[in-house]
């Protein structure tokens, strides 16, 4: 499977059309055919429908485009990175971060190391935990930022200094908007969207015990709860009515300007203006995270990843 084809295999998933797609390649329709054609029987499978008006992927067609997207995208990272000189410091650093007000953070850092070395460039991508481990594994990005400690036998660290706090983002005129902050009791029987990574561990049982357990391990609480708030929250979680979940909290706002309930979140991620029609109240007790910066133990970094990883273990 040569990169040439999965190039044009991606730009026909672009331009769903196998005619649009030469023009942008400027080769020929059917030298275009003839590739995706053969493809097809290297792999054994179809991997598009070709319809009169437009080409659509089989199943198999859309699991070759993400990994073809992957693929595409580890080369080219790689070739900036080997086209880098011993004594130059320039190229990418690719980041892919949850939603937190650690990003500022990570952008001033950038900032600063840019003043220093202009030829370098940060790239950022959103995702929650998931999307970074899978990021993190697959070489795509150099960089996670997340919400709780990794495993240390695969991974490093490094906490950033400053705390996030969570709360509900609601409609302004929904009943709980009349409270200054929100408590376990408010939100019970309530319709909750909570993103994706709360959703897996609130359908556990015994929540706040295994995060417990594990923060044992770790040897540190990445969750700072004060006195039973994990446990409050935890219960809480584990019990309540949820009715959708989500990876970016913007994409929550619209679910809860739809009407479909609450959503528990990140302040400073939807700022809502006094005109809006959103607005979010603080968790009561308090709960607040902490954001990690996270890497692949014994990576390799390109030396403008270096360099950004050691300003920010100078704390700027």
């Amino acid at each position: 499977m040569e990169l040439r084809v999965l190039h044009y295999f991606l730009a026909i998933a672009r331009e769903e059309s196998i005619t649009g797609a030469a023009k942008s390649l400027h080769i020929s329709q059917p030298a275009l055919s003839r590739q995706i054609m053969d493809l097809e029987a290297e792999i054994g499978k179809p991997l598009m429908h070709r319809g009169s008006r437009r080409v659509t992927l089989t199943e198999e067609g859309r699991l070759l485009r993400k990994r073809a997207e992957e693929i595409l995208a580890l080369v080219r990272k790689t070739e900036g990175e080997l086209a880098q000189t011993d004594e130059q410091i320039a190229g990418d650093i690719y980041l892919c971060a949850g939603e937190t007000q650690g990003v500022h953070f990570l952008a001033e850092a950038g900032a600063a190391l840019r003043r220093q070395y202009p030829d370098i460039r940060l790239h950022i991508s959103s995702g929650d935990t998931l999307n970074v481990y899978s990021a993190l594994d697959k070489g795509i990005a150099d960089f996670g930022l997340m919400f709780e400690q990794p495993d240390l036998k695969t991974y490093e660290f490094l906490p950033l200094p400053q705390q996030d706090h969570f709360g509900v983002l609601m409609g302004r005129n929904a009943p709980l908007a009349r409270k200054e902050q929100i408590t376990p009791d408010d939100l019970a029987g309530q319709p909750l969207i909570v993103q994706r990574g709360m959703l897996s561990t609130a359908n556990q049982s015994g929540w706040d015990k295994e995060y417990r357990e594990k923060s044992k391990v770790l040897g540190s609480e990445s969750m700072k709860f004060v006195g039973n708030r994990m446990e409050e929250w935890g219960n809480f979680l584990s019990g309540a009515r949820i009715v959708g979940s989500y990876s970016l909290l913007y994409n929550a706002s619209l679910m809860v300007r739809a009407g479909m309930g609450y959503a528990l979140g990140l302040d400073g991620i939807i700022t809502p203006s006094a005109g809006s029609d959103l607005c979010f109240r603080p968790l009561l007790p308090a709960w607040t995270a902490t954001p990690y910066l996270v890497w692949k133990r014994y990576q390799v970094f390109s030396k403008a990843a270096e360099q950004y990883l050691e300003l920010l273990q100078k704390g700027l």
